[in-house]
């Protein structure tokens, strides 16, 4: 792949807070060595192909879309609980304030109104998922928030205004959960796993979509799904797929990770 050619999108699951450097992989070991072994094998894809990363991730949310400017981001540990270590933790991706700006016209070109933030540092839902990918952390990273309220249809739209990134060198990443409801993760219970897999196996259907325009209408409609409310008792780990499904635009999508974490069926998902 040239730098130039257009790249895909995606959709990926980080997982549990700093899961990557717990011995017991937070009690499951075997399912994080397999999200382990996805992201570093989607690294090894993309790592010399280019240029910048956009991070939307399901743990920032402001009143309207903010892009991060700041050159050099800290580290935001926003994770609780966990041995000292984890809040060591070190990731020193440089910011991209001239692809911050890109987004912001962008944005602005399509109707949105946006902020400006510089201090807020890389959260987990960000450098956890992007260390196991990109260890060298050599490539600029901008993150981007969700909207708080977390219309479907807003994201839908966000993703639209940002695909000419594509085309640009710029790998845009949603970051987010396809399952989230820490009552169900690793509750044994066979009705909690089957619902999962119920409602991954919808979100897979909807994502294979060949008309845009129907795949975003049900995801607009997601709350329709089977098990959706059981899966996503507040949405924003689903939300980070929207914008990458509207970042999309006529590429279709297919689920490009699938696993069993924690009890539950969850799954990554690329478009293009």
């Amino acid at each position: 792949m040239n730098i130039s050619d257009k790249l895909p999108v995606f959709y990926i699951p980080h997982g549990g807070g700093p899961w990557h450097v717990m011995e017991d992989g937070l009690g499951d070991p075997s399912g994080y060595a397999l999200l382990r072994q996805y992201l570093v094998s989607l690294g090894k894809r993309y790592s010399h192909n280019i240029k910048s990363i956009l991070v939307v991730s399901a743990h920032w949310e402001e009143p309207v879309p903010t892009i991060h400017f700041g050159a050099h981001p800290s580290m935001y540990y926003d994770y609780y609980g966990f041995p000292a270590d984890a809040y060591h933790l070190q990731w020193p991706a440089s910011g991209d304030p001239e692809l911050a700006a890109k987004v912001e016209t962008l944005l602005k070109k399509n109707g949105f109104a946006t902020k400006r933030e510089t201090e807020r540092g890389y959260d987990h839902g960000t450098f956890v998922p992007l260390m196991v990918a990109f260890p060298e952390a050599r490539i600029p990273v901008v993150q981007l928030s969700l909207v708080q309220g977390l219309d479907p249809h807003t994201h839908i739209e966000m993703g639209k205004a940002l695909e000419p990134l594509r085309s640009e060198g710029v790998l845009i990443v949603g970051s987010g959960m396809s399952y989230h409801n820490m009552r169900g993760f690793m509750s044994g219970s066979p009705s909690v796993a089957a619902i999962s897999k119920e409602f991954d196996e919808w979100l897979a259907d909807i994502v294979s979509m060949q008309d845009p325009d129907k795949r975003s209408e049900a995801l607009i409609q997601w709350r329709e799904a089977p098990g959706s409310r059981d899966c996503h008792p507040r949405s924003e780990h689903l939300v980070p797929l929207f914008v990458a499904a509207g970042a999309a635009g006529n590429d279709t999508g297919h689920r490009d990770y699938s696993g069993i974490l924690m009890g539950v069926s969850i799954s990554g998902h690329k478009f293009g």
